[in-house]
């Protein structure tokens, strides 16, 4: 073998080893910042169940969903006689109801997503096991309670589906759902499943039950979806008078997998060339896009226009 062929054998190596190593300090940092979620994720349970139980629980009104559903199973094992000792199997129950939700998102969404979910479920159901209950409610005005409940409850799943985690129930065919489709919300699949749900419950229970279940339902979607802000969509518009923005936008579409559109133009009172990029990215994403833009250009001027709709081929990111 010639000395060119063999410098060049050499080359090929080191370049495919500094390759390797590049993918695996990737790797190694992805795995440690997904590890920093996890106590963030039994935060988010440990605020959810505590409006469970000591906000919802004791009005005796029923969470939407497969939540509800366990309720539901567990009020009529007591109704029909069945001695619980005073646990609150609801936490069981909404484990079993989760199964079939859990094994379709294995075929069909990322294995941390899995991962994670299968953490916040358990967290829920161990920790609604664990919490008493009052027997009387907090505060004496029921709506207050009410209120107070779905938004306690709203911003745990809110939490837990921020870290890419889902607690279980409709909002994991809802995640399902947007990773298949693009297109929709957490909060508006729940609402619309609970819909269905409280209007069976019509038969089963007086009106006033379900009115205040149907109450909590709204202001916990609301709050859920507040707090998801890889469901909140955001145009960023980016002002710089870099005369090179190419490592810019390379590290923006490499980092952030965005596109850009790019504007010439020239401020109205220096007349000095400006260049004017535009993105649509979720509001999870911003910090980062703003982080990548500092670090090149520390006076640039940078616009968010929040909840905007967007349509189209956009690749929404949710886990």
């Amino acid at each position: 073998m010639s000395d060119k062929m063999m410098d060049k054998s050499v080359e090929e190596l080191v370049v495919q080893e500094e390759e390797q190593m590049a993918r695996d300090d990737t790797g190694v940092k992805a795995a440690k910042k997904e590890s920093l979620k996890v106590p963030v994720i039994i935060l988010g349970a440990l605020i959810y169940s505590v409006g469970m139980n000591l906000f919802l629980r004791p009005l005796h009104l029923y969470s939407g969903g497969l939540m509800g559903f366990a309720q539901l199973i567990q009020d009529l094992m007591t109704r029909a006689g069945v001695n619980l000792h005073n646990f609150n199997i609801s936490g069981v129950l909404y484990y079993i109801l989760n199964a079939p939700g859990l094994i379709i998102a294995a075929k069909k969404m990322r294995r941390r997503f899995i991962l994670k979910t299968l953490l916040a479920v358990t967290a829920v159901t161990v920790l609604l096991s664990i919490i008493p209950i009052p027997n009387s409610p907090i505060m004496e005005d029921s709506l207050t309670n009410t209120i107070m409940a779905g938004l306690i409850c709203g911003a745990g799943v809110g939490i837990m589906l921020w870290t890419g985690a889902c607690d279980g129930g409709m909002s994991i065919i809802g995640m399902i759902l947007i990773n298949i489709r693009g297109k929709g919300s957490v909060g508006h699949i729940n609402i619309a499943t609970n819909a269905v749900l409280y209007t069976i419950m019509l038969f089963l229970f007086d009106v006033p039950t379900v009115i205040y279940s149907l109450i909590y339902s709204v202001f916990c979607s609301i709050a859920a979806d507040k707090i998801h802000t890889q469901n909140i969509f955001t145009q960023v518009t980016i002002i710089t008078k870099l005369e090179d923005t190419k490592p810019m936008e390379v590290e923006v579409m490499g980092r952030l997998h965005r596109g850009m559109t790019e504007i010439h133009a020239k401020g109205i009172f220096t007349g000095e060339p400006v260049r004017i990029f535009i993105i649509y990215l979720s509001k999870y994403e911003v910090g980062r896009l703003k982080a990548i833009v500092k670090s090149y250009d520390e006076r640039a001027f940078i616009v968010e226009d929040e909840g905007v709709r967007i349509d189209g081929n956009f690749l929404k990111k949710i886990t």
